[in-house]
């Protein structure tokens, strides 16, 4: 059995580079991968290894043909002169006449990495599960001989694990991503000094019909030099520029919102509430970036936010439609953010009683059928109307339901994974054609929380809620830290009066301040009126590199700290927690990626002291930070001066 290890870094770390610009070394290990003429995928046809099939079939590097049935196997190949970084997809397609033999055990990627080090250690993350220990990371040493598989849940990407691996030696490593929305499988195996991948859809066995099309999960690698962490930053900065959306032309803006309705039992909102919550936080001075109005703005009598399937706006309750409380916050500055879920279908709803054949197994509720293209059709364009007829900015999609078992009771002997690739295939289409609609639009991942954050739904969408465990404050600094590694734009937030330390612990890109613990107004406004000023002092540089400053650690008696570094501004962030059960009052910590011969002038947003310290001084000799209360928090922002 593989033993997990703890994940520790010094307090006192060893200086790293500055910088995380790839070397000459690293963009020629991605190079290489594109100059193979072997692809990195792998499955069965007939019976028969596509690694002995494909020496015979007809190619041009990328695309195979069966001279025999007619099948083509291509794998669009992406690379990137800026990151020692690789991506790919494989498609199949049948122009034969006839259905093809079966095809299995699809691998979207099969391969090998030579690591040149025989201790090689895993680095992955802990999914969502809804508790404080989501995206807790972990470290596995791959034993030689040995053989470890992590499968998704439910057929939900990120719950309960992470498609997201860093396998690496002392010097050098490999980072793979698996980007499948649906139900995915990896296995690493070690002999000597090499590590071997193998993974995709968990499960694939179909034929294909004449003209029929499927894909595969797009896979992306990457490639560093040095340490791990490194690795990561590396992973972080391609993340920024090649694979989070960019409506005009940049990332999402990190913001802070105020979302007022549905999180109490019973407690449903209203035209008249929305605009009093938003209206009272204008009077204490407190002007957010956006207005998230949350489930239950439907028709939902009876059961509540749950009774998704008719996406009207519930006229009862606003009676003006959503439009009024849109308009009264765009002329406020505001942007509006609207939850949806469309693919859960409950009973007695809009679509269960007037298109029963478009869901999946309803009972007291189904799975929309989005696969198929005249229900994708219907939705793209009623979804359509709805933001533009409203005014909504940002479209907010839920997903609170398991996917696998409908899928699988959807397909044949012989069909096996194709339902779960046409709705794969639907879901990445209908959003891609509401961001072609809506250009200045982006798009919130949410599924119960973070369980649908593969890099797939990350090239479309940004985790405006990773989790929908909020319930404490080093919950929070822990998700903070493992998802960090991954997702530089990510979300959270808090209901319910809470201190400084705790909002200071959910200060992610998005901050989203929720209603009163009773579902009232009550809220310490001059506490929100300072977390909001100190957000918005350093939450851009919360996109730049990411260096862990402690280990890991869910436990009441210890420090928790990070550094943000956005070298290209010469700007960054210290965010130091100490913890209730902690005796020491101040720690030191080596900062990383500063320029060893610039000064920098540092500020702490609590005292407004300001300091002076060269780069190689705060690298070595190290930042002392003094927090006197238990539990404390600090934030040092620094720029290059």
């Amino acid at each position: 059995m593989l033993k997990r290890l703890a994940l520790s870094i010094l307090l006192l770390s060893p200086i790293v580079v500055r910088a995380v610009t790839p070397t000459r070394e690293e963009l020629a290990d991605a190079t290489r991968w594109v100059k193979t003429t072997t692809p990195p995928i792998s499955f069965l046809y007939g019976g028969q290894p596509s690694s002995a099939l494909l020496k015979g079939w007809k190619h041009d590097g990328t695309r195979f043909t069966d001279p025999k049935t007619g099948l083509v196997v291509r794998y669009e190949l992406e690379h990137y002169d800026d990151s020692p970084t690789v991506e790919w997809t494989v498609y199949f397609r049948n122009e034969g006449k006839q259905d093809t033999p079966i095809i299995e055990n699809v691998c979207a990627i099969d391969a090998s990495f030579d690591l040149g080090d025989a201790n090689i250690v895993l680095h992955h993350n802990a999914g969502d599960n809804a508790t404080a220990a989501s995206y807790e990371p972990i470290a596995e040493p791959l034993s030689n001989g040995e053989t470890k598989t992590i499968t998704a849940s439910g057929g939900r990407p990120t719950q309960n694990v992470f498609p997201y691996f860093n396998f690496g030696s002392k010097d050098r490593g490999a980072i793979v991503a698996i980007g499948w929305p649906g139900q995915w499988s990896a296995s690493f195996s070690r002999q000597g000094t090499i590590v071997h991948l193998s993974g995709g859809q968990e499960l694939t066995h179909f034929k294909l019909h004449p003209g029929e099309t499927v894909r595969g999960p797009r896979v992306v690698a990457q490639f560093y030099r040095g340490d791990w962490i490194r690795g990561q930053n590396l992973w972080r900065r391609w993340m920024v520029l090649h694979n989070t959306p960019r409506p005009e032309g940049k990332p999402p803006a990190p913001m802070a919102t105020l979302c007022t309705g549905n999180f109490y039992p019973g407690l449903m909102s209203n035209a008249q509430q929305e605009l009093k919550f938003i209206q009272q936080y204008l009077n204490h001075g407190v002007k957010l970036d956006a207005w998230w109005q949350d489930a239950g703005w439907y028709p939902c009598d009876g059961v509540g936010w749950p009774k998704t399937g008719t996406w009207e706006v519930d006229r009862t309750r606003f009676p003006k439609g959503l439009r009024e409380v849109s308009d009264f916050v765009h002329a406020h500055g505001m942007k509006s953010i609207v939850w949806f879920e469309p693919e859960r279908v409950y009973k007695d709803t809009w679509i269960a009683t007037q298109h029963p054949d478009w869901v999946h197994d309803l009972k007291d509720q189904g799975l929309l059928e989005l696969g198929e293209p005249k229900v994708r059709a219907w939705l793209t364009d009623h979804i359509d109307k709805l933001l533009t007829d409203e005014g909504i900015d940002i479209y907010r999609q839920d997903f609170n339901i398991d996917p696998l078992t409908y899928w699988r009771g959807a397909d044949g002997a012989d069909r096996q994974g194709i339902a779960e690739i046409r709705h794969v295939e639907g879901y990445l289409a209908y959003w891609d054609e509401l961001l072609k609609r809506h250009p200045k639009m982006f798009i919130d991942s949410c599924s119960s929380g973070g369980r649908r954050n593969d890099i797939e739904t990350l090239k479309r969408a940004v985790p405006l809620l990773r989790s929908d465990w909020y319930n404490s404050p080093e919950g929070q600094q822990c998700q903070t830290y493992g998802l960090a590694m991954w997702v530089p734009y990510q979300g959270t937030g808090f209901i319910g009066v809470r201190d400084e330390y705790w909002i200071r612990s959910s200060m992610v890109s998005e901050l989203t301040f929720g209603p009163g613990g009773d579902g009232t107004d009550k809220m310490n406004f001059d506490v929100i009126r300072k977390a909001v000023a100190d957000h918005r002092q350093f939450r851009d540089v919360m996109l730049g590199d990411f260096y862990p400053l402690t280990p890991y650690s869910q436990k009441d008696d210890m420090w928790m700290a990070w550094q943000y570094d956005d070298d290209e501004t010469g700007k960054g962030a210290v965010q130091a927690f100490r913890r209730a059960k902690n005796a020491d009052e101040t720690m030191t910590f080596r900062l990383n990626g500063l320029r060893t011969d610039a000064s920098y002038e540092l500020t702490n947003l609590d005292t407004k002291q300001m300091t002076k310290q060269s780069g190689r001084e705060l690298m070595e000799k190290g930042l002392p930070i003094s927090i006197t209360s238990r539990p404390g928090s600090a934030i040092i922002i620094y720029r290059r001066m």
